[in-house]
């Protein structure tokens, strides 16, 4: 698991891919080739319970040539404000991989993920331990569920 033996108690950071899906979708069609399909490595990524959702630098966003979606309103901390919402960024993050919505983050903040794509992935923190838990795909203790 991607963790710092380092971080204060409760504080989990991690290793974390994010791919263009746009770019992976035209690849797969051979419009363009693998190597074009643009993608970073982000270290020391903050998982962050407070955020809803994946948070990402201006920088990172332009990088990986993520197309945007929408301006909407946020609260945070500060009151409320507008933000960007970006499409098709898809991430791996412990061997599972999914495609999320982005917030921009304003004037060059670290990268945070949110709640969203842990539970959509089925990763759950483990604050005790400092470490990200893998739940089960397969059994009984599948954490996908249908009701």
């Amino acid at each position: 698991m991607s963790t710092s033996t380092d971080t204060p108690m409760g504080k989990i950071i991690t290793t974390l891919t994010i791919i263009n899906r746009a770019d992976q979708i035209l690849a797969s069609r051979q419009v363009i080739s693998q190597d074009e399909v643009r993608s970073l490595t982000l270290d020391n990524v903050l998982v962050d319970t407070g955020a809803t959702t994946l948070c990402l630098p201006s920088s990172v966003i332009s990088q990986l040539g993520l197309d945007l979606l929408k301006e909407v309103d946020v609260a945070t901390a500060n009151g409320f404000s507008k933000a960007r919402i970006f499409r098709d960024a898809s991430i791996v993050l412990e061997g599972r991989e999914g495609t999320f919505e982005c917030l921009e983050l304003p004037g060059g903040r670290d990268p945070l993920l949110g709640v969203i794509p842990l539970e959509a992935l089925g990763i759950e923190l483990d604050l005790k331990k400092q470490q990200l838990r893998v739940l089960p795909e397969q059994s009984m203790d599948t954490y996908l569920t249908i009701l």
